[in-house]
């Protein structure tokens, strides 16, 4: 990492950061690869690391969304779990014998 010297973002940088981004790479790993420190990356590359996060989840929603949409019975739940709160729940019901009233004795 270069100290001291203004660094200056270039037109390929951007790039791949916004690529390295999309695909998932922690910002430290981007700061990493680019020889600068997170802080630096976070100043000259705030666009670049939300646009590709943005548009990854952008195209992978839509490829979802059409899954489900195509009858992907898997997608359809994945998606009303996420997006419309579905949830599965369970109950469980204790009764005594036939259904009658669940008795507790407690022995000392």
């Amino acid at each position: 990492m270069q100290q001291g010297k203004k660094y200056e973002p270039t037109d390929e940088n951007k790039k791949l950061v916004k690529t390295l981004a999309a695909v998932g790479i922690t910002f430290e790993d981007i700061a990493t690869k680019l020889e600068i420190s997170s802080d630096t990356l976070v100043k000259y590359y705030k666009k670049e690391l939300d646009d590709g996060r943005i548009d990854a989840n952008a195209s992978i929603g839509q490829t979802l969304f059409q899954q489900a949409k195509n009858g992907n019975t898997a997608a359809a739940i994945f998606w009303l779990k996420t997006r419309a709160r579905w949830k599965e729940t369970h109950a469980v019901e204790h009764s005594g014998p036939e259904g009658s009233e669940l008795v507790i004795k407690w022995q000392s």
